[in-house]
């Protein structure tokens, strides 16, 4: 049965017209959200090898805003290049609290709040969404867009 074009965040079997779905069908997580979950609690535990893993080799991380992070990274390597100078510049106190995320065949989305200091600046619970591409259970392709771009500009400036 086509699907009419829907990649719903959760696997749902397939159920006649006015049928209802398993429980265990409505419970059960994609994995791409399961691969995505995993990679984010490798970044906050500093676990590279993690990280690496969730990506694909030809990645492209694409950071918005005027800083000096902004731009895009093209290649593990260079995101991890990048991740690096998040973890340095804020000596360690970066972090990412995710309020929610879904996944289905080819996107993800995580709704996240960003904490950290670095310097005189301060940021605490500063709401950003990270959108991305999966492929065979790899990131292919990241943004992230937060709330208010100044305050991310001036953080990273």
């Amino acid at each position: 049965m086509p699907d009419a074009g829907l990649h719903p965040a959760r696997r749902v079997e397939c159920c006649p017209i006015g049928g209802t779905p398993t429980e265990e069908a409505l419970m059960a997580d994609h994995p791409n959200l399961d691969a995505a979950r995993a990679g984010y609690a490798a970044f906050g535990a500093m676990d590279t090898e993690g990280v690496m893993g969730l990506l694909a080799d030809d990645v492209v991380w694409h950071v918005a805003g005027s800083n000096a992070l902004s731009g895009d990274y093209k290649g593990k390597e260079a995101v991890m290049g990048l991740f690096a100078q998040i973890y340095e510049g804020t000596d360690g106190t970066f972090s990412l609290e995710i309020h929610d995320m879904l996944a289905n065949d080819d996107h993800g989305v995580a709704l996240v709040s960003v904490s950290g200091s670095r310097g005189d600046y301060r940021m605490s619970g500063e709401k950003a969404a990270h959108i991305f591409h999966m492929e065979d259970g790899k990131m292919t392709e990241f943004w992230s867009f937060a709330e208010n771009q100044h305050v991310f500009d001036q953080f990273w400036t």
